[in-house]
């Protein structure tokens, strides 16, 4: 970075990791990550390598999305989303709403019912890492009996969606809320600072610069670029994680 220049957030204040889907088997004997909702913010998947799909279930019933390269996935608030590795090769990049906030705490994964139900449990066994609210997980032990755990409640909230219908994921959409609620606050702060302060006011002020012709702001652009994520793989949700890091930014104008 060049000395005074404050890194401008990607295009539409999003964050990006690199992901390698998981390749080992979860119980029902497919590969690939951990089920898992998000609340607040829409999360699209990129492919860049292999093949799978993804297993959905919401509101409206359950549904297998394929992948294969070239596939852009996105899912708003409220989809659960499974992320299944077919060939072993399945690579993409994730790029999530509000700066990264489905990494950083807007999710819940789909444990079973009387796991969800009790908070201390909950995150005994989905908080396997230092960093607190993040999704990643000491080592592949614990990375892969939590996603094992996860795709049993899954699999046990579909079942139970066959017989009963909808009004399971009502149950579902309330024991999961219950346990975020009190990060709201914090999801808010993360929105207002990072999203609509820096990103939503910005073009607000373009806009009307342009709209008077006041070209001051095009004096002042910038280019900025992130290599590869260098720091070591984390096991995340789905798989072996990188993260872009702004830390990193290059300033080249």
């Amino acid at each position: 970075m060049n000395k005074g220049i404050e890194t401008a957030p990607i295009s539409g204040a999003i964050g990006i990791s690199y992901l390698r889907v998981y390749t080992t088997k979860a119980p029902d004997g497919l590969a690939g990550g951990c089920p898992h909702m998000h609340f607040a913010c829409t999360e699209s998947y990129a492919v860049l390598e292999g093949h799978g799909h993804v297993q959905i279930l919401g509101y409206e019933g359950y549904r297998e999305v394929p992948l294969q390269p070239g596939t852009l996935l996105w899912y708003t608030p409220g989809i659960i989303h499974r992320l299944v590795n077919e060939d072993g090769n399945l690579k993409l990049l994730v790029i999530m709403q509000n700066a990264g906030l489905p990494e950083a705490g807007d999710h819940v994964l789909s444990f079973p019912f009387e796991i969800l139900a009790d908070k201390e449990i909950y995150y005994r066994h989905a908080s396997l890492a230092d960093a607190e609210g993040r999704v990643y997980a000491n080592d592949a032990e614990a990375a892969f009996k939590r996603r094992d755990l996860a795709v049993t409640g899954f699999l046990q909230l579909r079942e139970r969606y066959e017989k009963e219908g909808a009004k399971v994921m009502d149950e579902f959409f309330k024991l999961a809320a219950d346990l975020v609620h009190e990060k709201v606050p914090d999801w808010r702060n993360v929105w207002e600072e990072k999203i609509l302060k820096r990103a939503c006011k910005a073009t607000e002020r373009h806009l009307s610069a342009m709209e008077s012709f006041n070209l001051t702001h095009l004096k002042h652009g910038h280019a900025f670029s992130l290599s590869s994520p260098a720091t070591p793989e984390r096991f995340g949700f789905c798989g072996w994680l990188s993260p872009y890091d702004l830390e990193g930014t290059r300033c080249y104008l």
